[in-house]
């Protein structure tokens, strides 16, 4: 092979213009990362975690949600303060807690003035009190400086619980505090060791990482602004998906490149012709693999619940810059080092090493995987898929349907103790009232409805009369709060409309108050055509339903656009459908898997209906990443030596990059277990697990064993298939 020293793209290039635009491309990508990486501890300041504000605007929660400020005039989150004592709470005891909680607004800011006098249970070993939260940005600081204020004053032997909607946020603010430290320190961490052990050399990891987190820090910066300006929408639980999403992504694309570049070296002398070879070597099955993930992520846009549809451009952002930086600041960064970045292990220029090469490789783990292929590719692809097919059966175990408020956030909780607490010793629901709007004449009829139901123990409606905002509705009549003798209220009315508000007697994120919503907006709809039913328990209703509906639509549209986006690249039919076929079932092994776990390992209480979309989505759209790289490989080498030998010669060649790629994007996605939220944890098992078994069993044994024994019809109908050769 001759020496490539003046190449046409070298002679077109002026000597200073390769000096000059790696420098600038380098300089760009450092003043992107300079303004973007104060923005890590500043996203906060345009995301939400409110369940409501994700709803589509057709949901009835969001309608009644939107409605509340008509009736409110607070829109504070109200927090349930509940005290708890073996012994029952004497008078001393009571007053005592009634007058630390009456200072809470002059002690804790934060905490709003128009808050409910403390409320002894039946068997007097409890009381409660509703303290609402105006300071709606701080919400975790204001319950946590609340709890304390409390438990400070408390008597002895009385323990302070604080639970209702702003303890949950609370509880949920503080597991996702971990992302911008934690998350990312662990999943690069993860990444940095084993790119060590990949390429036992220190300049290479660091070169790999600085892409990666170039790329998500410029990523982050556009995202934030497109949150402030109203265009996208950010949560928590988004954020910490485009983190690790960028960080695996921009590794295994600097994988590719690298590997590339590295056998560049050995055919060139000069290192620009080396960088160029590698970025025309390398911008196809990165540009194919990152649109791949973007066109399944971009799905998501049909979704009706926000928090999926939002996710489709945060992280299709963070997916472009990936490519970019893989494809410009690493080729610079490695081109101003040039061989030395392979240090202390060096790659010779050896083209002639390189042209005597033409049989498939006979050492190393990847040639001798070849071998067996080659020898026993019926056997391997039959059982592989057999034990795909086995484990898949465990998905009818995985129980999707949603999980409790309360078992959001893993480990312990303050907010869940105290919702036991609160069952325990008055009605469950407290502090998370069931809302119900109504036309103004159809008032008593509602309520007789809703008090008749024995999933309600209390109704009140919304009145600026009464001292607390709402009197109590009783199937005599309307009832003022207060001492008797005090007025009956007249009820707020908007719109022609009044507000009723029903306490659950089961706490308001279980099944049974589930059914009690649904089988209330049943009967009001019925009776009352045009009423409207809201609340925490509405919500999450509304949120499981839309997130089934999102899941049953775009599975489907998922696998179609991938489909369409591999026959383009593959110039074939039958190769793509065997590819969506192998990935879809190492998918399912991936879910079936990991239910069995969840139930008899973690023992969680269930899962979110999106966990199975998002695993999907980001297993579909990912683990075909592999068979990308793979196969694209596999063409390239079938035009020269024919099929079978081409794609021996391509799992070969491309085993060891596939491979330590597959292991970065495990590692990351484990990372998300950091982070005590159960759908982060499930969604870091399903995809972890479905990357590793994608990696060493789908893209290793069963596509190329399957392949090698359908040989050239693999290709068709494309011109490879009519004229090419078996080979092998």
């Amino acid at each position: 092979m001759k020496s490539t020293q003046n190449t046409p793209s070298q002679t077109r290039m002026p000597k200073w213009l390769r000096v000059l635009l790696p420098a600038m491309l380098i300089l760009i990508w450092f003043a992107g990362a300079g303004i973007g990486g104060p923005y890590f501890g500043k996203v906060s300041e345009v995301s939400s975690n409110d369940q409501t504000a994700y709803l589509p605007s057709s949901a009835e929660a969001t309608q009644v949600q939107q409605r509340l400020s008509d009736f409110r005039d607070s829109e504070a989150i109200p927090a349930v303060v509940v005290f708890t004592s073996e012994q029952k709470l004497t008078d001393a005891t009571l007053q005592t807690l009634s007058e630390a909680v009456s200072a809470l607004p002059e002690k804790v800011s934060g905490v709003a003035s128009d808050l409910s006098p403390l409320i002894p249970s039946e068997d007097r070993k409890a009381a409660q009190a509703f303290v609402p939260i105006s300071d709606t940005e701080n919400v975790k600081g204001t319950v946590a400086d609340l709890g304390d204020k409390l438990r400070a004053v408390a008597p002895q032997g009385v323990t302070v619980y604080v639970t209702g909607p702003a303890g949950f946020t609370a509880d949920l603010v503080a597991a996702f505090s971990g992302i911008d430290g934690l998350l990312l320190g662990v999943a690069l961490l993860a990444v940095f060791l084993i790119l060590i052990v990949v390429y036992r050399s220190l300049l290479l990891p660091i070169a790999v990482l600085s892409t990666s987190l170039f790329a998500l820090t410029v990523a982050l910066l556009t995202n934030w602004w497109l949150a402030k300006w109203g265009l996208i929408m950010l949560s928590g639980q988004t954020q910490g998906i485009l983190f690790i999403l960028v960080i695996g992504a921009a590794t295994d694309y600097s994988l590719l490149y690298v590997a590339r570049y590295r056998e560049q070296l050995r055919v060139h002398t000069e290192k620009w012709s080396a960088t160029f070879a590698a970025i025309k070597g390398s911008f196809e099955p990165i540009l194919a693999s990152g649109g791949t993930v973007i066109a399944g992520l971009m799905c998501l846009l049909l979704s009706d619940l926000k928090s999926n549809s939002a996710l489709g451009p945060v992280a299709s952002i963070g997916i472009a810059f990936a490519m970019l930086a893989a494809l410009t600041l690493l080729p610079a960064i490695l081109y101003a080092f040039g061989r030395a970045a392979f240090w202390p292990r060096r790659v010779t220029y050896e083209p002639e090493v390189v042209a005597s090469e033409r049989g498939i490789a006979t050492r190393g783990v990847w040639a001798r995987l070849a071998r067996w292929i080659q020898t026993k590719h019926r056997p391997i692809w039959i059982v592989t898929a057999l034990l795909l097919v086995v484990g898949a059966a465990g998905m009818t175990q995985l129980n999707a349907v949603g999980v409790a408020q309360s078992d959001l956030v893993l480990g312990t909780s303050d907010a869940r103790d105290g919702q036991i607490a609160l069952g325990e010793h008055f009605a469950a629901g407290s502090g998370s009232p069931v809302y119900v709007l109504v036309k103004e004449k159809h008032l008593q009829e509602a309520a007789d409805l809703l008090l008749a139901d024995k999933g309600i123990d209390s109704v009140s409606v919304a009145s600026s009369d009464a001292a607390s905002g709402t009197a109590a509705v009783t199937t005599g009549g309307i009832t003022a709060f207060g001492p008797p003798g005090t007025p009956s209220p007249n009820p707020s009315v908007a719109s022609g409309q009044v507000l009723l508000q029903a306490t659950l007697t089961d706490a308001a994120d279980s099944e049974d108050a589930e059914t009690t919503v649904r089988g209330l907006r049943a009967s009001l709809h019925d009776a009352l055509p045009g009423s409207l039913v809201g609340g925490t328990t509405a919500t999450a209703i509304d949120t499981n339903d839309a997130s089934i509906h999102d899941r049953n639509l775009i599975i489907p549209i998922v696998l179609a656009v991938i489909l369409v986006i591999l026959m383009l690249l593959l110039r074939s039919i039958l190769a793509p459908i065997l590819l969506i076929l192998t990935t879809v079932l190492s998918f399912g092994t991936a879910l079936g898997v990991a239910a069995l776990v969840f139930n008899g390992v973690f023992q969680f209480p269930g899962a979110d209906p999106a966990v199975p979309l998002y695993g999907f989505v980001f297993l579909v759209a990912l683990g075909i990443d592999y068979n990308i790289f793979l196969m694209t490989r596999v063409r390239e080498e079938s035009v020269l030596h024919g099929t079978r030998d081409g794609i021996l010669r391509g799992l070969t060649i491309t085993g060891g990059v596939i491979t330590s790629a597959g292991l970065v994007l495990a590692a990351t996605f484990a990372a998300l277990a950091v982070i005590p939220i159960l759908f982060l944890a499930q969604i870091s098992f399903i995809v972890a697990f479905g990357v590793l078994l994608d990696t060493f069993i789908v893209r290793s044994l069963l596509v190329p064993a399957l392949a090698y024994d359908l040989g050239r019809v693999i290709w068709w109908p494309s011109k490879l298939w009519r004229v090419g050769r078996d080979g092998g």
